[in-house]
């Protein structure tokens, strides 16, 4: 009946009218109805495929490497090292500062080698900028638990039994680490994480050391599952823990400028630049 196309053109409409340069879309890759909406009737150009990834938060602990030093940053520190970082990243949002003092991020976490840093000695952000360690990670922890609740519904009592079993293990031998279907089957919070970065050798294996931080501190606040979400070319993709059957490989995001000019001429146009490896996915949008 073409309501979708009316509500499509009367939000950009509305878009205009605020002051937006750009309106895009994050979709399903499968959607196909919705996709065909916006790239042939509505001119959207696709734009990027990020992946979701989530992983379950287990009834034991995660170890976190001993040769690695995780850093809580305030978030003046923070702040900083993000604009220099992505401040040419689509999406980035200028008021980066609202977010890290936000009352839902529960922190921003440095990971460095053993011995670089302490939390004691941090040096703060503009001499890591100059003087760094060979290899290091960052990432910031959003609280959407406090936001909203997700369940589980339509799975076989076979499976939520099978599920509770491998909770009664993992909570009975936390130390052989084994993997356990959190209780999602009611309401359950999740913890996402954002601006994840990093650079050097180990930087992997360093993001590895920060999800596991991470799900301990959503272990800790009662959550059933830490997300985040990053390119489908991330290279630090292979240091996120997930388990697939929970994550969404390819998710799409289309893209389309409103107007003629725009404000920002360091980034570019955006429908016209190849993006690049990495993406920041602004909280307060989940």
């Amino acid at each position: 009946m073409g309501i979708g196309l009316k509500l499509v053109r009367d939000m950009e409409e509305w878009f205009r009218e605020n002051g937006a340069e750009y309106s895009y879309l994050a979709t399903d890759n499968d959607n196909q109805a919705s996709v065909n909406l916006f790239t042939d009737k509505c001119g959207y150009s696709k734009f990027r495929t990020p992946s979701i990834l989530v992983n379950p938060v287990f009834a034991h602990r995660v170890r976190v490497s001993s040769r690695v030093t995780v850093i809580k940053l305030s978030p003046s520190d923070a702040e900083f090292l993000y604009r220099k970082r992505y401040a040419t990243t689509e999406f980035f949002p200028r008021d980066i500062d609202s977010v890290l003092n936000n009352k839902l991020t529960l922190g921003t976490f440095l990971a460095v080698p053993r011995g670089t840093y302490t939390t004691e000695t941090w040096p703060g952000s503009n001499r890591f900028l100059s003087i760094p360690p060979e290899s290091w990670a960052l990432l910031s922890v959003w609280n959407a638990k406090d936001v909203f609740t997700l369940e589980v519904r339509g799975v076989s009592r076979v499976k939520r039994t099978l599920a509770k079993t491998t909770r009664v293990l993992d909570r009975a031998l936390p130390w052989l680490q084994l993997p356990s279907v959190p209780e999602v089957f009611k309401p359950f919070g999740l913890h996402f994480l954002y601006g994840l970065v990093g650079d050097g050798p180990r930087a992997v294996k360093f993001v590895k050391a920060l999800c596991g931080h991470a799900h301990n501190l959503a272990k800790e606040r009662g959550c059933g599952v830490v997300a985040t979400e990053v390119s489908s070319h991330e290279p630090l993709r292979l240091g996120i823990p997930h388990w697939k059957r929970l994550s969404c490989a390819e998710d799409l995001w289309c893209i389309k400028r409103l107007g003629e000019d725009y404000s920002d001429g360091s980034v570019g146009d955006w429908t016209k630049s190849p993006p690049g490896l990495s993406i920041f996915v602004d909280p307060r949008e989940i």
